[in-house]
């Protein structure tokens, strides 16, 4: 859910009410083919599929739902995301589905022994599971209420007495991470026996019992870090989202895989192979580290190289696996299995995965590919709006999803096929392919070491199938260093010594016999014997002789050493230079990557002028990271966000160029004055081009890191024409002069404001609208069709949406409601003094704070070690009074503005001759 298109304001409107309350089956009007539920008309169903409207909870005041399960009695329970927990008997498909008839009871704890006499309640779950006679939630949020569960964690629910209400709570696992990239969700094993959890890149991984891949996240990129200029992903560092494997009770907690953004779920197919559904940063769009959302395979110790800022990991890189599928731009919520439906075979060998933003169920169809899968994809089921959160194949066969998240209208729908009586079989598990089997054993040496693991899983090392490959070397990984690395640093074959130079730069010096948790950023693991052992063994295969994958892999285990171990001596250093000066460049963007990176990291002579020289012809390769749903397609799915995916489309950078520049942002040496000349005017350039909200951002930091290197007496030249006087603009999308208001002004309120729309608006003034938005300073921090600021929400989608109530009270009361997305933090001090801001990134030492919304980069340094306590703030960074220098006429075309979503097109706007 989490996408930059979310607002701070989420309540319902009162036309949306109106439908709401006639609320009823999948009913035919006579003759006209469609339901007389409008909420089920617009819904896209494949054919032979019925669709029913269940229940809306906004109706009862009872929130926006985003978590589901059954009960062993068949009854739903749900969570509201921000409140309770609600228990529902839903009526057979068939009979009469009226909201009326639908039972809702909230869930409350009555703890034994608890002389208050009050429930406890329990909720703000992004994950619900009934299995082993318990509820286990999965709570995303740290607020104190001694009335309600309110820290992120994983919690069991029981009913010792069996009176059918909760007596019992335990904490099964307390996890630190909350938000909409905190904990999520949790999932049955196939066998039943166990549970499965799934967290975002904002939930730091708990000490685990054991760890499928050795624990030692590192950044592991030459590619210079710049951490996202608008503060994302300034918690974890090094592992991003990850996957655990617990008993029933807590104990075995084992880590399965880890390096995703934000995957919300998890689901098994037939052959109890796991997939998950990761999200994309969508401030990155038509940057090179941008990544698609995404369908994966999650092998045992999957690592997935998602990175903060510049230094995401490249799919190709052989020490992490690729996506099955990129889809495109979403937001992924739910995964699930088909295999209980009552559907035709297709579907229920199908895996079914949400997407909230553009309101689409995808179904997949993963088919054996070697040790993997290959998968396709089609839209099972799509509408707009369609805000989907969470579905479940129910006890009898349906597909239950609802629909909501972020306080928006929230709705639980039933689909089924025909008459939901037929495909009642259960479905026979696939026989494993001989390669599925071979992973898997070699899969069983992933835990901890095992006297044979060396001698079964090295010849493996080799083999043509990337996933063996993959297993083969984290089963080498967790065997002590000591057994195998004189055996590395002798092996001749030159795909085996690759991979096995990988695992000894991750895993270091022979005295590692234990492995130990390592997440701090640099070379960890030097030693300079080992590591220049290690470089000219490298440096003694014949590139020439191998594909472009394994040439891709080799350069990926030279940049891990020195990333991990650090520069080499000067004579390897000069052989390595030697060896690769020559291959490039070359004729694949990937390789240009990785040599242009490592070359420039040694300080070869000859990288900047070959690098230059690419910049100015580097075109970008279309079947890279290929989508399935392509950006251009969303377009009309939604009207709004889909017009401003277009606006980018039509200006995207050129991402490899991009990355270039970014290379050479810490070359030192090999420049020429007229190379220099060249670079920093290409950023001037690159300011105009349309990119997600950080790409500006991105930019200027690589260009100031590169200002660094230039002699003190060009800097003020090269800073000038590489574009320093429109960096602003460019942030703000601004171009031109701004109209001001004419006034004269008011201390506008909610309700005196409200009255200037009463009767609604027409023949508003676009331009003045326009100008208006950008005058009180709204573009400063808010996106609009893809310009303006990225403090804030983007407001494209606001008109759509919300009503002139809802934008008002946005406006003129910004601490009302405020999304933990864009609030600030305070910082209490031991001194007894604070420091109020929107964090922006931290290390060790420091806290980075940006307090002025209108200077975001301005960035105030607050030391760690000063710091008593933090907490969110509960005043918006957004300023009042914003307002208050329109006249009314002016508050109208800025409302109409808004309504309209920038859209000079619509009709509440004048038409001119």
């Amino acid at each position: 859910m989490c996408r930059n298109l979310r607002f701070v304001k989420l309540l319902f409107s009162l036309s949306a009410l109106i439908l709401l309350a006639g609320s009823c089956k999948n009913s035919k009007e006579p003759g006209a083919g469609v339901s007389a539920d409008p909420k089920i008309a617009h819904l896209k169903l494949p054919s032979g599929f019925h669709a029913d409207h269940l229940y809306s909870p906004g109706i009862n005041n009872q929130g926006s739902w985003v978590a589901m399960t059954f009960d062993d009695k068949g009854r739903m329970i749900a969570s509201d995301q921000y409140g309770n927990l609600y228990r529902l008997t839903i009526p057979a498909i068939g009979s009469d589905t009226n909201q009326s008839k639908i039972k809702v009871d909230s869930i409350a704890l009555q703890l034994p022994g608890d002389t208050s006499k009050r429930s406890r309640k329990i909720g703000f779950a992004h994950g619900l599971l009934y299995a082993f006679h318990s509820l286990y939630v999965m709570v995303n949020v740290n607020e104190g209420d001694s009335n309600v569960i309110r820290h992120s964690g994983l919690y069991r629910l029981q009913d010792t007495d069996g009176d059918d209400q909760y007596d019992k709570i335990t904490l099964i696992k307390r996890l630190q991470g909350d938000g909409e990239h905190g904990p999520h969700s949790i999932v049955l094993s196939p066998d039943g026996k166990s549970l499965y959890i799934i967290a975002g890149n904002f939930t730091k991984i708990p000490k685990m019992d054991t760890y499928t891949a050795p624990p030692v996240w590192q950044i592991d990129n030459l590619l210079p870090l710049i951490r996202d200029p608008n503060g994302h992903d300034n918690s974890v560092n090094t592992h991003g989202g990850w996957i655990a494997h617990i008993d029933s009770t807590g104990g075995n907690f084992s880590l399965i895989s880890s390096g995703f953004r934000n995957p919300f779920d998890l689901a098994f197919n037939e052959a109890g192979d796991m997939f998950t559904f990761d999200s994309d940063m969508e401030w990155d769009f038509g940057l090179p580290w941008y990544r698609p959302i995404r369908l994966c395979h999650v092998p045992s110790g999957g690592e997935f190289g998602w990175r903060p800022g510049t230094d995401k990991w490249s799919p190709v890189y052989p020490d992490n696996l690729p996506p099955l599928l990129n889809i495109g731009q979403g937001s992924p919520t739910s995964v699930f299995s088909g295999q209980n439906a009552r559907f035709p075979e297709k579907y229920r060998r199908s895996l079914y995965a949400f997407d909230w933003s553009f309101g689409i169920i995808y179904a997949f169809q993963p088919q054996v590919d070697g040790a993997t899968y290959k998968a396709t994809a089609e839209e099972f089921i799509s509408g707009s709006p369609l805000p989907l959160t969470d579905g479940q194949i129910g006890p009898d066969g349906a597909l239950y999803f609802l629909t909501g998240g972020r306080r928006l209208e929230s709705d639980l729908y039933r689909v089924y096929y025909g008459d939901n009586t037929g495909n009642t079989e259960k479905l026979a598990a696939p026989e494993l392919t001989d390669l599925q089997k071979l992973r898997r054993k070699l899969e069983t040496y992933h835990e901890a070491p095992k006297a044979d693991a060396i001698a079964f899983a090295w010849p493996y090392l080799k083999h043509e199938d990337r996933f063996i490959r993959y297993a083969a070397r984290i089963a080498v990984e967790h065997q002590p260093v000591s057994e195998w690395q004189e055996k590395a640093l002798a092996e001749k074959d030159p795909v085996t010594l690759t991979q096995a130079a990988i695992a000894l730069a991750r895993r270091g010096a022979p005295d590692t016999a234990k492995i130990k948790l390592v997440t701090n950023p640099g070379p960890v693991n030097e030693n300079p014997s080992v590591r220049d052992s290690l470089l000219s063994a490298l440096a003694a295969i014949d590139y020439t002789r191998l594909t472009e994958s394994q040439q891709i892999d080799l350069l990926r285990a030279v940049e891990l050493v020195l990333a991990r171990m650090g520069l080499p001596s000067a004579g390897v250093k000069a052989k390595i230079i030697a060896d690769l000066d020559p291959q490039y460049p070359a004729k694949d963007n990937n390789l240009n990557r990785s040599l242009s990176k490592v070359l420039v990291y040694l300080e070869d002579p000859a990288a900047v002028e070959k690098t230059m020289a690419l910049m100015a012809t580097a075109k970008d390769d279309p079947s890279y990271q290929k989508q399935v749903t392509q950006s251009s397609d969303l377009i009309l799915r939604n009207l709004q966000y889909g017009k401003d995916i277009a606006g980018m489309l039509a200006n995207v950078p050129p991402a490899q160029q991009t990355y270039y520049a970014t290379v050479l942002c810490q070359a030192k040496i090999g420049w020429t004055p007229e190379l220099r000349e060249t670079y920093f005017r290409w950023f001037y350039k690159a300011f105009g081009y349309k990119g997600g909200h950080s790409f500006v951002g991105f930019i200027d930091l690589a260009r100031k890191n590169a200002l660094k290197n230039v002699p003190k007496d060009k800097f003020a030249y090269f800073n000038t024409i590489s574009g320093d006087s429109i960096v602003g603009r460019a942030q703000m999308g601004l171009a031109g002069n701004v109209q001001q208001p004419k006034g004269p002004g008011k201390d506008w309120q909610v309700d005196t404001a409200l009255a200037l729309v009463k009767d609604g608006l027409s023949n508003r003034d676009f331009d003045r609208g326009k100008a208006m938005f950008t005058a009180v300073m709204c573009s400063a921090c808010h996106t609009m069709r893809g310009d303006g600021g990225t403090v804030g929400p983007d407001l494209t989608q606001l008109g759509s949406r919300f009503s002139y109530k809802d934008m008002l009270e946005s406006i003129i009361e910004p601490s009302k409601t405020i999304s933990d997305q864009f609030a600030a933090t305070v910082f209490y001090l031991h001194d007894g003094g604070s420091v109020t801001g929107r964090l922006m990134n931290q290390d060790a030492e420091n806290y980075y704070v940006s307090q002025n919304p209108f200077a975001p980069q301005t960035l105030r340094t607050v030391p760690k070690k000063d710091v008593e306590r933090t907490r969110l703030s509960e005043t918006s960074i957004m300023l009042p009074g914003l307002l208050n220098r329109l006249n009314g006429e002016e508050v109208k075309d800025l409302l109409a503005y808004l309504k309209a979503g920038g859209n000079k097109q619509d009709s509440i706007f004048a038409k001119k001759p």
